[in-house]
């Protein structure tokens, strides 16, 4: 079994990590606001910037900054987990400049920007779930796409109980989350099931030979999946350790490292990043969005 390493602590509520060309991850961090830059070899993190409110999912740009769905703010005490007060913004896409300087791409009518990922054509396509803590029976959750080279994005699916990840199959088919698994957009209104699992999928990626690697917060660890199959589990670093009253969520996964076979993944409660290296198949290919 390949085992895993904590990379980095203390980053609070961690997500949407991102392989990055200079051999480092950048992850989100939900409740402090900001992005953190961390190299896998010294585990340090160092803030890149600060978008404020809920920055959830980033993408590379091609010039070198980032594209972040700003979910504007959770409290997440409402749900009992303690965190410092929400510093609220608006929902939306927000633009990160290889400086550090944040502004936005898109704001306006969004509920709450979660996960983003480009299709091999350059649209970059994002899920904008309900507001957490969500009720299951508004059934408000939406994909939106933005066209390479378009100024406003566009509704492509509605109706999703939760969307939360997001991902492209190699036939470039676009691939969201739904209240309890994996759906494929492949016409108006079909949603077939891709992987259908009891518990709920958070954010997750897909391996060379398309495999879906899915970050499972309840079992505190990361599920493969081949042919709609779970095949492999890959249990975070001290998840059989908790004591009571303890969780530990993973929340996201990415492929890096210089094969593109460490598989990094970030946990909220405590917000880690950690790597699992020498995995079997290399990662898919990272697209960059047009900057």
């Amino acid at each position: 079994m390949i085992t895993g390493e904590v990379i980095a602590d203390g980053l609070g509520v961690a997500e949407g990590p991102c392989w990055c060309a200079d051999g480092s991850v950048v992850v989100t961090s939900v409740d402090q606001g900001v992005l953190y830059r961390i190299s896998p070899q010294g585990g340090e993190a160092a803030v890149l910037a600060r978008t404020r409110g809920g920055p959830n999912g980033a993408a590379p740009a091609a010039d070198g900054g980032f594209i972040v769905t700003q979910n504007g703010g959770f409290d997440f005490n409402q749900v009992g987990l303690k965190t410092p007060p929400p510093d609220l913004v608006e929902p939306g896409l927000q633009r990160v400049a290889p400086d550090g300087s944040v502004s936005y791409l898109l704001q306006g009518g969004f509920q709450s920007p979660n996960d983003l990922v480009v299709a091999p054509d350059g649209t970059l396509y994002f899920t904008d779930p309900p507001r957490f803590p969500f009720e299951p029976e508004a059934r408000g959750g939406r994909v939106w796409s933005l066209a390479a080279g378009a100024r406003e994005a566009q509704v492509v699916a509605a109706g999703f109980v939760f969307c939360n990840g997001i991902g492209v199959a190699p036939d470039g088919g676009i691939l969201p989350t739904e209240h309890g698994g994996i759906v494929r957009l492949s016409g108006a209104d079909e949603r077939p099931w891709v992987i259908r699992h009891a518990a709920d999928v958070d954010g997750f990626c897909l391996d060379a030979e398309g495999r879906i690697y899915a970050s499972i917060p309840s079992e505190r660890g990361v599920r493969v999946f081949e042919d709609g199959r779970s095949v492999d589990f890959l249990p975070l670093p001290g998840a059989d350790r908790l004591g009571p009253g303890e969780i530990m969520w993973c929340t996201n996964c990415c492929f890096g490292g210089e094969d593109m076979r460490t598989l990094f993944a970030t946990t909220g409660f405590p917000g880690r990043l950690v790597a699992f290296t020498g995995m079997p198949t290399a990662g898919a290919p990272v697209r960059p969005w047009p900057a």
